[in-house]
């Protein structure tokens, strides 16, 4: 029986796959997206980076659809189409006319079990990610961000970059990719999600027209190590050229299914600003960080996150050292902040300012058939589709007390990493 809530549709096809339906009538536009369960959170040493550049692999081509064709078939039709890996799932979608969206349902069904791994098109696109790699390496963010996971993590598989290291990079093979394709993309680690202007039965006609007879593949076996306790602060500094000192401290977070993940979400509200995945935040310029460390010209730039994850993860702080200050000063300026809100030093009105600016965010965020889809598909992959309805629920119910007693909980020293970005060209090492 289909499962229903907030006018979401959930069925389950013979083949194991889950659709997710919304009617949006505002607009004649449909978004669809094919989420898979596997992303970088699954790859063991040797293999990282493979889910993505197995996604990247997925605009190749198929038999049906030689490369480039969808490409301008997609453009033609007034849509538009893109991919993105993350650290639990990797996810495909089209956006279209809704008298158009044939195109997409029909492309995603032939990709899912026909997509080519040409060995030609394996190698140049090595070439591409090794260079997109070494593009993000000019960037001593990136250097400081893989070197905290890496010292955060050091069992987990959130300890490497979604790109991958270098290494594998280099020596993995073209079978390597197609067997990866061959064990995930399945329709029974799928999730597909149609949000717009359709007519529900008959959406469900056509998917199940074309995923139907799509044959059940072997249960995936979804490598993941479990990180063990952390027993002490963790500290790495990353030496390179560079502009300006970055401070990078992550607390370890709960999974995104925790009840504490609410709390802390609008403990980074109040921090740094609201953020959220897929978006780059909101004004964060009333938030205690920048008033504290900003408008005093400590820092530069301030900014945080907590992402939703399957596994716990992390909460993070990332400050940019303003230019004639102390790194040590800063941090201590920032470890200042967090022993303040430790101590209960929180207003109801505060409280109330960091729900709005979240509550807002998570608004922008999801106002389009796009972003609605993008949620439903994300929910459903860590805990259910109701998690992504019920989001501004969760955040209405937490109080202060329940922001005093998370922030006591989690933002302990013992539980973090601090990284330090020190440019060596600027005098600041030692």
């Amino acid at each position: 029986m289909p499962g229903e809530g907030h006018g979401v549709t959930r069925h389950i096809l013979d083949n194991g796959l889950t659709i997710l339906l919304k009617e949006v009538h505002t607009a004649p536009v449909i978004s669809w997206w094919v989420l898979y369960r596997v992303g970088s959170r699954n790859e063991p040493t040797g293999h990282t980076g493979i889910s993505h550049w197995v996604e990247h692999m997925m605009f190749k081509g198929t038999p049906k659809y030689p490369a480039g064709v969808l490409d301008k078939a997609v453009d033609r039709e007034g849509g538009i189409w893109n991919a993105q890996t993350s650290y639990d799932y990797t996810a495909y979608f089209e956006t279209m006319p809704a008298s158009r969206i044939a195109l997409a349902l029909e492309a995603e069904a032939d990709r899912m079990q026909n997509a080519a791994f040409d060995p030609d098109e394996v190698e140049s696109e090595r070439t591409v990610i090794i260079s997109e790699r070494q593009g993000s390496e000019n960037s001593p963010g990136f250097w400081l961000s893989e070197a905290v996971r890496a010292t955060a993590f050091r069992v987990h598989p959130y300890h490497h970059q979604i790109i991958g290291d270098m290494a594998d990079l280099h020596t993995m093979t073209r079978d390597d990719l197609y067997t990866h394709y061959r064990t995930f993309y399945a329709p029974n680690n799928a999730i597909a999600v149609a949000v717009g202007d359709f007519d529900s039965a008959e959406m469900l006609a056509q998917i199940k027209a074309l995923y139907g007879s799509i044959p059940v593949g072997a249960a995936p076996p979804l490598f993941n190590r479990p990180e063990p306790p952390q027993q002490g602060e963790r500290s790495v500094r990353v030496e390179r050229e560079g502009s300006a000192a970055t401070i990078f401290t992550a607390y370890r977070a709960p999974a995104a299914t925790d009840p504490d993940w609410f709390k802390l979400a609008l403990v980074d509200s109040i921090l740094a600003g609201a953020s959220a995945p897929g978006g780059d935040g909101i004004g964060n310029k009333t938030s205690r960080l920048y008033r504290a460390l900003v408008e005093t010209e400590l820092a530069a730039s301030v900014g945080g996150g907590l992402y939703p994850s399957i596994d716990p993860y992390l909460f993070s702080v990332i400050l940019t050292v303003r230019d004639g200050r102390q790194i040590e000063e800063v941090q201590a300026a920032l470890d200042a902040e967090i022993d303040r809100l430790v101590a209960g030093d929180l207003t109801q009105a505060e409280l109330d300012r960091a729900k709005k600016q979240a509550k807002a965010l998570f608004a922008y965020g999801t106002e389009g058939v796009t972003g609605q889809a993008f949620w439903l598909a994300f929910s459903e992959n860590f805990s259910g589709y109701e998690w992504y309805l019920h989001y501004l629920d969760h955040l209405d119910a937490v109080t202060l007390d329940d922001v005093q007693d998370a922030s006591r909980r989690y933002f302990r020293r013992s539980q973090r990493t601090v990284g330090w970005f020190i440019p060596t060209n600027s005098g600041q090492e030692g």
